[in-house]
């Protein structure tokens, strides 16, 4: 399963890449708008710390997406608990279907 996680905190991105190898995942984490554009791709669920991102970061990574078969999950908090629980509704569901 590809995970795309937007926004977040920088400091944090490799804590959020090995939990989502633990579940699995292929995960690209992008923190600042800048290093994000043209390179979201399709993945099976993009994750959206909405929290720690710009309205216009936001709009952008949605735009991305529009016209695939991606599962949006939003949070407006960033922690690691968050992206555990985000990661257990959907790999448990991905499993089961």
């Amino acid at each position: 399963m590809s995970v795309v996680i937007v926004g977040g905190n920088e400091r944090m991105e490799r804590q959020y890449r090995e939990l989502c190898e633990a579940y699995r995942c292929e995960a690209k984490v992008y923190t600042k708008e800048s290093g994000m554009s043209g390179k979201v791709g399709s993945p099976d669920l993009l994750v959206l710390f909405t929290g720690t991102m710009s309205h216009k970061m936001l709009q952008g990574a949605l735009r991305a997406i529009k016209g695939t078969e991606t599962v949006v999950a939003r949070s407006h908090s960033s922690s690691m608990s968050a992206l555990r629980g985000i990661l257990e509704q959907h790999t448990v569901a991905a499993a089961e279907a």
